[in-house]
């Protein structure tokens, strides 16, 4: 091979950022769909359509070597954990959390080979799963993820995983199976203080005994591709400030120590978090030991290509580490059968769309989702229901499937779905409607019109809105008290306690992507059960709060705590301890589980519908924890925000990648927008910003994080106000919004009222708060006054940034 067929092996584009063409002339060797990536942009694009797209990149391929004696098949990967959660149709699974409190090994193997034949009807041929992070601090965005916070699941868990994606070696080989990756190597569950893509603090027993375990299961169960974490690692005598760029832990562990001789993939766009790299360049991530570069957009992986093979050509990247990735390359495409196989679109399950969503898949799901599902309390005999009762669905999750899915569910972040998406889905309010009929079911999520005293039992549906890594993260000044969380969330306390107050029988259902504290919304509820997030088919729900429809054998409770429920709302990180590890030190950011810290519920606590089940109950009612975080009350009637302003720095982030300060004196540019400074005509300075048409926020950062408090503004006619000089308007939907980040806080689409403003021409704008509020927005603990955010194209100015008590005169945007 040519070094330039070389380094095309080492290069995988996203779907939208390449074409057949790129294909032959680079001769890659592979590419992937990130969510929210499908044929055409056709969200509901089916079986045919995806292999029809994956086999002509296949045949680009072929071409590329019509001139060689030899070809190289192509490869397609998506990031399948859940189910083919991606792709129209496909049975979704619960996630990982979920999972891991059902305890059954055999499930997850099951889950692995449905999974693996739903991606083999897309013609693919790699999934980006299993995860297998021990998350070690409830705040981290990931949390759900993972299977538990004690390795002694996610080692068992990680085998049977990928036993069920990949089979045996020769099951491997056939074209109902598909190519595992064990992820994100190493530690990406323990960083301090939960923060995403941070780094874990831990000496190295510990990074191997807690965080390494599931790729030892993993690896030995054959798995053909390991991914490495965006995080890093620092102990007393070592410091590894990205997994991306350290030799020690790729080539020497991993490629070395554990003899793994499969492929090495770095994570979306993780080069430029290496020291010495940059948009451009990843030189020092190859040098490290990645064999294959997942990047974004065409530009960037183009550059790449380009400076990889200079480097190569002035001996800076030894031609001995471009030979180790492309053999590993090749021999897991042989391990695969790729060359033996036909084109993806004339396998044997390719385009069939009756096996995404296979009759026998969903039926899996269902039962996956009963055995996750936990019960924290069950008083006064009130489960399993009757199904002649009446009964009233209330709670912000009622009815609200994206908080069912949660993150990487046909979308990156999963919080734009709707139930046309998941043909055959359920929400909670659908399923138990279909249980009890129509006529002995109301719904009603914000409890505006509904009588509790008319119905039999009212069922509570409360949970996280959806999220995924970054954004989904709690920050380190927030609680995990879900009522503390946002407005919506505290809504959902306010119904339970309404609720208590007219002596109604109440059923709580809690989805989430992490044990939260609710101590408050259990004593509120007669029976309480931790759902995680099952999926869009809340059916395996209803299986087990209602009785069975022929009389039969009622379906009980078995899913048992995979993760310590806290105690308090500042327990983040009390985990328990493990048992495989000798004179166990806790490590720094974690907690000692004792004291104020001991679990609510311990690790592997769950009830029955006749009892305990492993962990005696706690005494009823629970005490709750009264420290409400509390932010400072502004009472002046101007905030100033800049840009340029120090008590407020403005930063930018896009879709994975993080947060990157932003400078009011100098140009910023990445793939994803220019920033710049620009006059304002008061003499003041401001911003120029054009986003290039990649999911981009702007915004404005508390220095330290500190939130204020706005209500009060809020209440005396504030407004968020700015001037502002459209150049290009906006081609898709703009954003505007305060937010704590917590997660993230709903927005308004001012999209409209900047199209209407003229072109070229500065105009003084405001939004008034109270407008803010209505869409959503929690100004209790504000640290972000000022976010903008598209997935569009735009170009723009602004300054003069303030949020303040109207004055009157203003144009209102």
């Amino acid at each position: 091979m040519t070094v330039e067929e070389k380094i095309g092996q080492m290069i995988q584009p996203d779907l939208v950022e390449l074409t057949a063409d790129d294909v032959r002339t680079y001769h890659l060797g592979s590419a992937l769909n990130g969510a929210g990536r499908w044929p055409g942009g056709d969200r509901r694009a089916g079986a045919q359509s995806w292999a029809d797209t994956v086999g002509a990149f296949w045949e680009a391929a072929q071409e590329g070597y019509r001139d060689r004696p030899f070809t190289i098949p192509f490869m397609w990967a998506s990031d399948a954990v859940h189910g083919h959660n991606n792709v129209h149709g496909a049975t979704v699974f619960p996630h990982n959390i979920g999972l891991g409190a059902a305890a059954d090994p055999d499930l997850i193997r099951r889950i692995g080979a449905a999974t693996a034949r739903e991606i083999a009807a897309t013609g693919m041929d790699w999934t980006f799963a299993p995860t297998v992070a021990t998350p070690r601090d409830l705040r981290w965005g990931r949390c759900y993820e993972g299977y538990s916070e004690d390795p002694e699941i996610v080692h068992v868990y990680a085998r049977a995983m990928v036993e069920g994606l990949q089979g045996d070696a020769e099951g491997l080989r056939t074209d109902s199976r598909v190519i595992s990756c064990v992820k994100h190597w190493v530690g990406d569950g323990g960083t301090f203080g939960g923060e995403d893509r941070g780094i874990a603090r831990c000496d190295e027993d510990l990074l191997r005994n807690i965080h390494a375990m599931g790729f030892f299961s993993g690896i030995e169960a054959g798995s053909q591709s390991v991914m490495v974490s965006y995080s890093g690692w620092e102990s007393d005598d070592r410091i590894e400030k990205r997994a991306h760029g350290s030799r020690y832990l790729i080539t020497d562990v991993l490629k070395g120590a554990l003899g793994f001789d499969g492929i090495v993939v770095g994570d979306w766009d993780a080069h430029p978090y290496v020291e010495g790299c940059t948009q451009g360049d990843a030189g020092n991530v190859i040098k490290a030991g990645v064999d294959v570069l997942m990047i974004s957009t065409r530009e960037k992986w183009q550059e790449i290509y380009r400076t990889a093979l200079e480097r190569v050509n002035s001996g800076d990247i030894p031609m001995s580490r471009i030979d180790d990735a492309v053999a590993r390359v090749l021999r897991v495409k042989m391990r695969a059968g790729l060359w033996d196989k036909p084109r993806p679109q004339d396998r044997s399950l390719a385009g069939r769309d009756e096996v995404l969503g296979a009759p026998e898949h969903r039926e899996l799901a269902r039962e996956s989702v009963r055995k996750s599902l936990v019960l924290l309390k069950h008083e006064n005999d009130v489960l399993p229901l009757a199904r002649t009762v009446k009964v009233l669905v209330t709670g912000s999750a009622a009815d609200a499937i994206g908080k069912q899915t949660g993150g990487f569910t046909v979308t990156w972040q999963g919080d734009d779905v709707d139930l046309g998406d998941f043909p055959g889905g359920a929400t909670l309010a659908g399923a138990i409607s279909s249980v009890v009929g129509a006529d002995h079911c109301t719904v009603d999520p914000g409890l505006e019109h509904a009588d509790p005293s008319e119905h039999d039992v009212v069922v509570v549906a409360m949970g996280e809105d959806a999220y995924a890594e970054m954004l989904g993260t709690v920050s380190p000044w927030h609680t995990i008290g879900y009522s503390d969380m946002k407005a919506s969330y505290a809504r959902d306390l306010d119904i339970l306690r309404r609720l208590r107050s007219s002596g109604a029988t109440v059923v709580t259902v809690l989805f989430s992507g992490r044990p939260l504290y609710v101590t408050e919304e259990i004593n509120l509820s007669d029976a309480f059960v931790a759902a995680w997030l099952p999926g869009p088919d809340a059916r395996g729900i209803t299986d087990l709060l209602f009785l069975a429809a022929d009389g039969g054998r009622t379906y009980d409770f078995q899913g048992r705590l995979s993760f310590s429920w806290p105690r308090g709302r500042r327990s983040t990180a009390a985990n328990r301890v493990p048992r495989h590890i000798p004179d166990y030190k806790v490590p720094p950011g974690e907690q000692e589980p004792v004291g104020r810290h001991a679990p609510l519920f311990p690790y592997g606590y769950g009830l029955t519908l006749h009892g305990p089940g492993g962990a005696v109950p706690s005494p009823l009612p629970l005490d709750e924890d009264d420290d409400v975080p509390q932010a400072p009350l502004f009472t002046a009637d101007v905030l100033p925000v800049g840009p340029g302003d120090a008590a407020y720095p403005f930063e930018v982030s896009a879709a994975r990648n993080g947060p990157q300060p932003i400078s009011s004196e100098s140009r910023h540019e990445t793939v994803f927008v220019a920033t710049e400074p620009v006059s304002l005509p008061d003499g003041t300075t401001g911003l120029s910003l054009t986003f290039k048409g990649i999911r981009t926020f702007v915004y404005a950062q508390a220095g330290g994080g500190r939130p204020v408090d706005l209500r009060d503004l809020v209440a005396r006619g504030g407004e968020l106000s700015f001037d502002v000089r459209v150049v290009e308007p906006p081609t898709e939907k703009f954003h505007l919004t305060c937010h704590n980040d917590c997660p993230r806080q709903p927005a308004l689409d001012i999209s409209d009222r900047l199209h209407a403003l003229p072109v070229g021409k500065w105009t003084r704008v405001a939004v008034p708060l109270a407008e803010l509020e209505r869409a959503g927005v929690d100004f209790a603990h504000v640290d972000v006054p000022f976010l903008m955010w598209t997935e569009g194209k735009a170009r723009l100015d602004i300054g003069g940034i303030q949020l303040a008590v109207a004055t009157g005169g203003r144009e209102q945007a």
